[in-house]
């Protein structure tokens, strides 16, 4: 349902791999996704990859990239460069971007999204969060250092979070506060028995997976409407 294409993105005097899938609906594609990984792995970790099928199935347009490095200024300019690519690319008409990720890769989405939205209204339509990690495990006082950015995005933007309920960088009781102050528009879809990886005891992965991704799909078609 999808043709995959490699990319290199410019990323100063580096390059980002990415790849981008377009739905092979032969219509126009108006709105994309960038999606990136969390503090380990890349962007073919299974779930990123599922989900860039399932949106490009959807007509979605989904470009997902590679960014190695641990710190997270430096996560947030790569992603930078690559909604930078993805904006200028000549040969599709895109009117609206959802920036996301999973773990670290959705802190970095939502602080690029705060940093776009004090620039141009418009430039994040969302953002997708795959397992937000509101404190490392074990530290709860973090968190809200770690909701700054998401507590900055402007009332037009939108956010959907996909959270274990198992998960231990995500207090519950605590996220469900932080996302009560949020100007966005917030969303939540709670996995039952979900860890922080998004896997279920007793559950086949593809089916976890495919019950996220129509999460995702679902939300994303109400924002276009």
């Amino acid at each position: 349902n999808c043709t995959f294409k490699t990319n290199r993105v410019p990323f100063g005097t580096k390059h980002l791999d990415a790849v981008l899938c377009v739905p092979n609906s032969g219509e126009d594609v108006y709105t994309a996704v960038i999606l990136t990984h969390g503090a380990g792995g890349d962007m073919n970790f299974k779930h990123l990859v599922s989900l860039a099928h399932a949106l490009a199935s959807n007509g979605f347009l989904c470009l997902r990239f590679t960014c190695k490095g641990l710190n997270l200024g430096y996560r947030v300019k790569a992603y930078h460069a690559v909604w930078d690519y993805l904006t200028s690319l000549k040969k599709f008409t895109i009117k609206r971007v959802y920036v996301g990720g999973r773990s670290m890769g959705c802190r970095a989405a939502a602080a690029l999204a705060r940093q776009l939205s004090e620039q141009t209204k418009d430039a994040v339509r969302g953002i997708i969060c795959l397992s937000f990690p509101l404190h490392p495990p074990g530290q709860t006082h973090a968190y809200r250092q770690r909701s700054e950015d998401l507590q900055a995005l402007p009332e037009h933007t939108s956010v959907l979070f996909v959270s274990g309920t198992e998960d231990n960088m995500c207090d519950r009781g605590l996220f469900d506060g932080m996302v009560e102050e949020l100007k966005a528009q917030a969303e939540v879809f709670w996995l039952q028995g979900g860890s922080h990886g998004l896997t279920v005891k007793g559950r086949s992965e593809d089916f976890v997976l495919n019950e996220v991704n129509e999460h995702v799909i679902t939300w994303m078609s109400k924002q276009e409407d």
